[in-house]
């Protein structure tokens, strides 16, 4: 998952509404979202490292993942980072113990960024550097990098889901579409992460497309007081597989 923003209205019917795009080489196998077996778990699967980058559970639990971006190469020896949003959605543990534990052993993973929710309060961590946050009630997102990092795309798409907040347009047609956007950044506006130019402007739209990496998945989910919908579009090099619409009680 690459690019995730929320609007978080503790008080609210809908205490949650997620957008997401998962970003990933094509050849990474994975299934779109659907009922883990126990059928506690929706979410899709990594089918290479076994983890998701986003799931609700049905407790009205919800994780979400972002890698960080380093020019630096990934260790091959560590656990798939996908692993820890499958713990958080199996765990009863509160979103800020969860995330204590999880940052004293946060090197053992290439870094990451995780988003956890655990039906009353919505936190983050940053594994880079072991931080905690809880989040302020709002519009907020987080892309490759530290949380609400101004990242061009980062900022297009929070920005969008403001707006459609203010004019009161939130159907999931409307939200896919801030999804889809596949307008990339100036060379002025372009983080600087230490990769080469061309990709970090391949990098800087929300919807990415290319040979061999590209959106993968993109998702809404909102989380009622009463009820959670989960919608995701999965997609390959040659464009959308399929839609995934699923609705259950909580």
């Amino acid at each position: 998952m690459c690019l995730i923003a929320w609007n978080w209205q503790p008080t609210g019917d809908t205490p949650l509404l997620l957008l997401a795009n998962r970003d990933e080489f094509y050849a990474r196998p994975a299934a779109p979202v659907h009922w883990w077996p126990g059928n506690t778990i929706l979410a899709g699967k990594d089918l290479q490292g076994g983890g998701t980058w986003l799931g609700v559970s049905r407790f009205g639990r919800l994780a979400a993942l972002t890698n960080y971006r380093s020019p630096e190469p990934l260790r091959v020896d560590s656990p798939s980072r996908g692993g820890v949003v499958a713990d958080f959605l199996e765990s009863d543990l509160a979103s800020r113990r969860f995330l204590q534990q999880l940052a004293g052993r946060a090197k053992d993973y290439n870094p990451f960024n995780l988003l956890v929710f655990d039906g009353t309060t919505l936190m983050g961590l940053q594994s880079r550097d072991g931080r905690v946050m809880e989040m302020e009630p709002g519009v907020g997102a987080v892309s490759n990098a530290d949380f609400h990092t101004p990242w061009p795309k980062l900022a297009r798409l929070r920005a969008g889901l403001q707006t459609q907040i203010n004019q009161g347009k939130l159907d999931s047609e409307v939200l896919l579409a801030l999804l889809h956007n596949r307008i990339t950044a100036q060379a002025s506006e372009l983080p600087h992460t230490g990769i080469p130019l061309e990709l970090e402007r391949l990098l800087s739209a929300t919807f990415i497309t290319s040979p061999g990496y590209g959106t993968r998945a993109c998702s809404v989910v909102r989380l009622h007081q009463t009820h959670a919908e989960f919608t995701e579009q999965s997609y390959g090099f040659d464009g959308l597989l399929g839609q995934q619409d699923h609705q259950f009680q909580l």
